[in-house]
């Protein structure tokens, strides 16, 4: 079916839906003159999506709006994934969809290399120390203590706009950085080395740091499993700042809690918000964030710039959007 047709710009009305950010506000401020509303709940999503063009959304979208918004034409996703949205569906109703993939690239790779940067100087511990205003004394055993970051290797599995920034920030701390890309051949010269994916497992006894920043997909679910962990280095560490279902929870618990593995920094669970009977919680081997690798102060404005290039695109109907998914 052909894509809708979007109108004018003194016709059109955005929906603007998330539970935290304030795309309406900053839209607000851009003094555009075209007419949007922010909602914060799904069923005020289903409500006011009714009369919308364009919904701008990620975690409250719902694929029924396809059927009820009778005359949206145009998705902009607030995340980089789209896993939540049905495109066949798209397709079959004309509605165009495009990510915000690249949005908050550098605030998420910034966030691993925090992470990666707070397990090797045991930045963790020493908040749990702090809190039980505890002054640790000196490790005899060299093994327990804090590390530097030089001359260690880094596999980035995903060398996208984000592991390719975390490459990046990598080089300054003199780590040798590794990479699986989809396309081996496309780009890569961040990274010292870059290999197909199909070659992860052969790319995962060399790796002191694991950093998983690939999107969620049929080929990338469960992708670091029991096999794959199995083939890490005991002392290696893993940091997941994609998504919670690339990995094999129950197999990374039990990887960690046997020591087969260090240690793990997690912005990313299987279910969110982890439930308070996960393991996680409690293993002095992790270092949980609850998700917010990709917020940044910025989040919204970068999300709006992306918006309206590509209102500007179907406005000059054009066929080809920024990061198109549909």
């Amino acid at each position: 079916m052909p894509s809708k047709c979007l109108p004018r710009r003194d016709e059109l009305v955005i929906c603007f839906a998330h539970v935290a950010y304030r795309m309406g506000e900053a839209f607000a401020r851009r003094r555009t003159g075209i007419r949007h509303m922010e909602v914060r709940s799904a069923d005020e999503l289903r409500e006011s999506a009714a009369a919308a063009h364009v919904v701008v959304a990620s975690g409250l979208w719902q694929n029924e709006l396809l059927d009820t918004a009778p005359g949206l034409c145009f998705v902009q996703s607030i995340s980089a994934g789209t896993d939540q949205y049905d495109q066949d569906r798209f397709r079959r109703k004309g509605v165009r969809l495009a990510s915000a993939k690249g949005a908050n690239a550098s605030a998420v790779a910034e966030h691993a290399m925090a992470l990666i940067l707070a397990l090797a100087r045991q930045l963790h511990t020493g908040r749990d120390h702090q809190t039980a205003k505890h002054w640790r004394g000196m490790i005899g055993d060299p093994a327990a203590r804090e590390d530097e970051l030089g001359g260690k290797t880094l596999l980035i599995v995903g060398l996208g706009s984000i592991g390719a920034r975390l490459a990046r920030l990598a080089k300054a701390f003199d780590l040798t950085v590794i990479a699986t890309k989809r396309d081996p051949g496309a780009g890569g010269a961040s990274a010292d080395r870059v290999h197909a994916q199909s070659e992860l497992h052969a790319l995962l006894p060399q790796a002191d740091i694991v950093a998983l920043t690939c999107p969620l997909g049929p080929e990338t679910e469960n992708l670091i499993d029991a096999a794959a962990l199995s083939l890490m280095k005991p002392s290696a560490h893993i940091v997941n700042v994609a998504r919670g279902r690339v990995v094999d929870e129950g197999a990374l618990i039990e990887a960690l809690g046997a020591g087969r593995i260090a240690a793990a920094g997690i912005d990313v669970t299987r279910e969110e918000p982890l439930p308070p009977s996960s393991p996680l919680w409690s293993m002095r081997n992790v270092l949980l964030t609850p998700h917010t690798a990709g917020e940044t102060r910025r989040y919204e404005d970068n999300v709006l710039d992306f918006m309206m290039e590509n209102l500007e695109r179907l406005w000059r109907g054009e066929t080809e959007l920024r990061n198109q998914v549909v």
